[in-house]
């Protein structure tokens, strides 16, 4: 399978970026615990070089403990300041207003020598579509400030929300990068839900989430739906189906509506807490 989602409006947004990024003190940015690198926009990194960075893992409840510990060391080492929320609960969210003041305690410090006291700090929150950005504002600010959805590209112009005293936050619609280099990390994305469902084949994404999970998460499967894992992941999807009693006009297997349900299942942690990729042994790796 072949994935690229870039439509015109991600080229202005990051032109738009580009142009606030010298108001900013902070760059906040939320990627999805289960793929952490990559939900990660490289082109965030040279918009915001020079600047404070905080990596907020979203969805932390959705990916696989242990391995969400070892992305944020791993975040860590690389010099962010890193802390888990899950937006949608509201877990670990206020949190975010310590970490971002930590992350701005040189240029806080700065501020007071000069005598400037009071001056909320401004962060950008970037991220890219789906991952949670709106529902995370919302949520620090205590109420709707953003609209909210649960499809890409729901954010289409930028918006200041005053969380406190001390932080105003400069929300941006999500934004993918033009083109990805390694087919693996458009797979991944498209498993989360970031990439516009209609240019996506859910049949042949299914299978490949199901080869998936049988190497490396086996028996989620089987749990979740009371089949018996194959080794084939077309098989499986059949067995999914017939136990589902998902059927077309005539009684043939519907297996689009099958793949449906898996996705959906995965999506929401149905299938359990599970992390689609796994941390690099070094930094150099």
């Amino acid at each position: 399978m072949h994935f690229q989602w870039y439509p015109g409006h991600m080229t202005k947004t990051k032109r738009m970026m580009q142009e606030d990024i010298k108001l900013i003190d902070v760059v906040i940015e939320l990627v999805d615990a289960r793929i952490p690198l990559s939900s990660k926009n490289p082109d965030i990194d040279e918009i915001a070089k020079n600047k404070s960075r905080v990596i907020l893992l979203n969805k932390f409840d959705l990916a696989d403990e242990e391995y969400t510990e070892d992305w944020k060391a791993y975040f860590e080492k690389l010099g962010y300041f890193v802390t888990l929320v899950n937006s949608k609960s509201g877990n670990g969210v206020r949190r975010v207003n310590d970490v971002v003041k930590l992350a701005c305690k040189e240029k806080i410090e700065r501020d007071r020598k000069r005598g400037i006291l009071n001056r909320p700090l401004r962060a950008m929150v970037v991220g890219i579509p789906n991952v949670g950005k709106s529902t995370f504002i919302n949520g620090i600010a205590g109420k709707a400030a953003t609209k909210t959805g649960n499809k890409p590209g729901v954010t289409k112009g930028k918006q200041w929300i005053k969380i406190n005293k001390n932080i105003e936050l400069l929300d941006t619609p999500g934004i993918l990068w033009p083109k990805f280099e390694d087919q693996a990390v458009g797979l991944r994305l498209a498993f989360i839900g970031s990439i516009r469902e209609e240019i996506l084949n859910i049949y042949e994404l299914s299978l490949e989430l199901i080869r998936f999970l049988s190497t490396y998460y086996k028996g989620s499967l089987s749990n979740r739906y009371g089949i018996e894992e194959s080794e084939d992941s077309a098989e499986t999807l059949s067995r999914i189906a017939e136990k589902r009693a998902c059927r077309i006009k005539g009684g043939e297997l519907d297996l689009n509506k099958a793949a449906g349900f898996v996705m959906d299942d995965f999506r929401n942690g149905r299938l359990g807490s599970i992390t689609l990729e796994f941390p690099p042994v070094s930094d150099t790796e």
